[in-house]
């Protein structure tokens, strides 16, 4: 069996994903520092992908680049840092890959051939247990739940992503906890936390201090946009992207955090 069928077969089983279409599923239409750490948003004809947001780091300009779906590009002295680099995301023209972070087995988050790809010589791979097998083990990092490691000068906290109650049937989820990292990344003095694919779990209700959180939704997968707000309101971050929202009203997001002085909603179009 060749290497491309290898691939091809190990996508296949992985691909039943928390995104397996562009379709809505059926039936579903702590004290934080001042806010003014984090800028304000660009005009509202620059909420569309590709564009990039800037933030102030205590050690140069951190640039967020929304891609696609649950892919991010963060560039940060001088290193380019991708997560979940999926294969309908558009690279034309962007930089190959320092440190690319992978959530979770699923199709739109692991993407073999897309990783390929960006890599570079010396580029590291952060991956949970479970992806590992997936990918070829040169530059690859496991990161386990709870643990915590430095990669080309970046924090890396890997923070359980999983499914309290939403699975395919009675007594499946599609997210188990211990299979899937979230992450939250320290780029100098600021703390960038990405959801992966969850719902609201304790441990998302419990971070501190984030300056940009990036917060998944969209039923079954994982949670409803109202949900989502709510577990916002309980870690309190500057700033947050809803992401990985195919198909959800983000009214119904941006709605319950209004009277949140503090939060910034910042909504990109991830699916253009």
């Amino acid at each position: 069996m060749t290497l491309r069928t290898l691939v091809a077969a190990s996508l296949a089983v992985t691909m039943f994903s928390c995104n397996k279409t562009d379709q809505p599923a059926p039936g579903t239409a702590a004290s934080a520092p001042p806010a003014a750490s984090v800028p304000p948003a660009p005009p509202a004809s620059a909420a569309r992908s590709g564009v990039s947001d800037a933030v102030p780091t205590s050690a140069g300009e951190l640039k967020i680049t929304p891609l696609r779906h649950a892919t991010v590009l963060f560039e940060w002295t001088g290193k380019a840092v991708y997560v979940d680099p999926a294969a309908d995301a558009k690279y034309d023209a962007l930089p190959k890959a320092d440190v690319i972070l992978i959530t979770d087995i699923h199709g739109d988050h692991m993407s073999p051939p897309t990783v390929a790809s960006l890599k570079k010589t010396g580029t590291t791979v952060v991956v949970p247990p479970a992806v590992a097998p997936n990918l070829p083990a040169d530059g690859i990092v496991i990161v386990k739940n709870g643990e915590s490691k430095e990669v080309a000068g970046i924090g890396v906290e890997a923070i359980p992503m999983y499914n309290l109650k939403r699975g395919p049937s009675a007594g499946q989820l599609y997210h188990d906890k211990g299979r899937g990292n979230g992450y939250v990344l320290t780029f100098g003095d600021k703390r960038i936390y990405l959801s992966g694919d969850t719902e609201c779990t304790p441990e998302m209700k419990a971070l501190k201090n984030i300056d940009v959180a990036f917060v998944c939704m969209n039923l079954p997968y994982t949670m409803p946009p109202a949900e989502a707000a709510e577990c916002v309101k309980a870690f309190h971050p500057k700033l947050v992207y809803p992401y990985h929202y195919r198909g959800s009203n983000l009214d119904d997001f941006k709605q319950p955090l209004a009277d949140q002085k503090n939060v910034e909603v910042r909504v990109r179009n991830w699916y253009p």
